[in-house]
C-alpha cells in the first residue's frame, strides 16, 4: 500500500511540474507542500511550496510565481514561469468580472487602473475609487494607455477572454515586462466555479482567509436555493423561463444551455426555454436568434426575462413591446410575468446565491426582496 501511495504521489508532482516546467530544476530550492483544493473551478490551480512560494496556474494562460515579501526569487526560474512578488500591487484590472471580487476580499486598493470608465462601473466601491482618483483609467482593453501604466510601474496585468481577438496587446504588454494574467472564469462550467476565481485573487493579493469567507458565504447562499427549489419540485412543476435581449437588428440574443444563468434559472427550480440550442464555440455562452424562431420557443413560457445588459433597464412592458411588437402575443406578457434585470447583474461576480435567490423568488410569487430583477409595470400602470 505504501509504495502504491509513493507511485501515486510522484505522478502527482510529474504531472503538476509538466504544467509549467520543472520548477525544482537544479540550484531552485523550491519543496512542494501542498495543493489548493478546488470545489468547482477548474481553469486554474494553486500549488503551495515551502517558504511562502506560491507556484498559480491558469489553463490556456501561463504559470506565475509568487515570491514572498522580502524574499528573493529562486535560481534557475523557466523561462515561461512569470514572477510576481506578494502582494500584487498596481494592477491594471481589464477583466470587469474581478473587480467585485477584489470589493469582497478587501484588496481595491490594489488595483490601480481600470479599463472601463468611472461612468460604466455599476459597483459602487470602484465607481468611487475612480471618482478619488485612486484608481485610473488607462484604456480599453484592445488599447491600454501604456504609458500611464508603465509610469506608475504595472505589477500584473488581468485581461479579460476578448484579449485573444488583440493578442499584441498582450504581447506588448509582456514586452514592457508586465505579467498578463488572463481570467478565465467565464468558461467554467458550474456557476459557483466562475466565483471560486475570487480563491485564485485571493492568493494573488495575500487575502487568503478573506477569499475563503467570501466565497464559502455565497455558496451557502447559493447551496440553500437549490435545497429549497430541491424540496419543491416534488409538490410543483418547474415553471419555464425565457432570458433574452432584443439586439439592434431585431434579433432575439438568448444564452445558451450550459451558460452560468440558465443553469442558475434550472437551480432556482425554473426551466429554461431554450435546452435544445447546440452549443457554439469554446466561450461563446449567448446566440442570435431571429424573432420567429424565438417567439416558436418562448411564446408559452411562464416568465419572461429581459436581460438589460447591452441597452439599459425597462420600466414597462410597452417598452419592450416597442422593441418587438410580436412578444405582445406572448403568455407571459399577456398574464403580466415580465421581468427586466438590474444593469449591475453582469459586474455582481460574488452574488451568485443571491441572484439565484432572485430567481427562486420569482419563480415562486415572493418579489419583496428582489435585488437583481424587478418586475416591468403592465400598460396603463
Amino acid at each position: 500500500m505504501r509504495k502504491r501511495t509513493l507511485v501515486f504521489v510522484v505522478m502527482f508532482l510529474l504531472l503538476q511540474l509538466a504544467a509549467c516546467g520543472d520548477t525544482r530544476g537544479d540550484g531552485l530550492p523550491l519543496v512542494y507542500s501542498h495543493s489548493m483544493e478546488l470545489s468547482y473551478a477548474a481553469g486554474f490551480s494553486v500549488d503551495y511550496y515551502e517558504g511562502g512560494y506560491v507556484l498559480a496556474t491558469v489553463d490556456g494562460c501561463g504559470c506565475f510565481l509568487l515570491v514572498p515579501q522580502g524574499e528573493e526569487v529562486p535560481g534557475d526560474m523557466p523561462k515561461d514561469v512569470a514572477v510576481l512578488h506578494r502582494p500584487v500591487s498596481n494592477i491594471y484590472l481589464a477583466a470587469s468580472a474581478a473587480m467585485d471580487m477584489f470589493v469582497s476580499i478587501g484588496a481595491l486598493d490594489q488595483i490601480r487602473f481600470s479599463s472601463l470608465k468611472q461612468e460604466a462601473w455599476h459597483i459602487r466601491e470602484a465607481k468611487e475609487a475612480m471618482a478619488q482618483g485612486e484608481i485610473l483609467y488607462a484604456g480599453k482593453y484592445a488599447a491600454p494607455d501604456y504609458e500611464r501604466i508603465l509610469a506608475e510601474g504595472c505589477g500584473l496585468a488581468i485581461e479579460n477572454t476578448m484579449v485573444s481577438h488583440t493578442p499584441q496587446v498582450k504581447e506588448q504588454l509582456e514586452g514592457f515586462g508586465i505579467p498578463v494574467l488572463v481570467d478565465y472564469s467565464s468558461y467554467e462550467k458550474e456557476p459557483l466555479g466562475r466565483m471560486e476565481w475570487v480563491r485564485l485573487y485571493g492568493v494573488l493579493t495575500g487575502e487568503e482567509e478573506a477569499a475563503e469567507a467570501a466565497f464559502a458565504a455565497e455558496q451557502s447562499a447559493f447551496e440553500a436555493v437549490g435545497e429549497a427549489a430541491g424540496r419543491e419540485k416534488g409538490t410543483q412543476k418547474g415553471s419555464t423561463v425565457a432570458f433574452f435581449y432584443i439586439t439592434k437588428d431585431g434579433a432575439a440574443n438568448v444564452r445558451r444551455p450550459s451558460d452560468y444563468l440558465p443553469k442558475m434559472i434550472e437551480y432556482a427550480g425554473g426551466v429554461y426555454c431554450f435546452q435544445d440550442l447546440e452549443e457554439g464555440e469554446k466561450g461563446a455562452s449567448s446566440v442570435a436568434l431571429q424573432m420567429e424562431e424565438f417567439y416558436a420557443a418562448a411564446k408559452e413560457a411562464d416568465y419572461l426575462v429581459y436581460n438589460s445588459a447591452v441597452d439599459g433597464e425597462l420600466t414597462s412592458v410597452e417598452d419592450l413591446l416597442g422593441k418587438s411588437p410580436l412578444l405582445r402575443n406572448c403568455k407571459a406578457v399577456r398574464e403580466g410575468n415580465v421581468f427586466c434585470t438590474t444593469k449591475d447583474l453582469y459586474q455582481s461576480s460574488m452574488a451568485l446565491g443571491t441572484i439565484a435567490h432572485d430567481f427562486h423568488e420569482m419563480l415562486t410569487g415572493r418579489e419583496e426582496n428582489l435585488t437583481y430583477l424587478y418586475r416591468l409595470q403592465k400598460a396603463g400602470e
